[in-house]
């Protein structure tokens, strides 16, 4: 499966398209479910992820941004769970 993320600022300004592949999605789908994590959690970790590539100066989200992503979402959750 390929998940592709378009991203825009403002409509019809620096719209571009990130796409996840490979171990980047598997680990994606994996994480989501045996973390138990919903849909809005998926978004959200691709949104993160996408930060961080952007961050890291790439075209294209690696192993280690949805690694590092995920690892943001599962703090948030546990800080929000007490």
């Amino acid at each position: 499966m390929l998940t592709t993320i378009l991203s825009s600022a403002f409509i019809g300004v620096d719209t571009y398209v990130v796409q996840v592949e490979g171990d980047s999605q598997k680990l994606l789908e994996v994480a989501i479910k045996r973390l138990g994590m919903s849909a809005r959690a998926y978004d959200r970790i691709l949104k993160v992820s996408r930060t961080i590539t952007a961050l890291d100066e790439n075209d294209q989200i690696q192993l280690s941004h949805v690694s590092e992503a995920i690892q943001y979402r599962d703090l948030d959750r546990d800080f929000w769970s007490k």
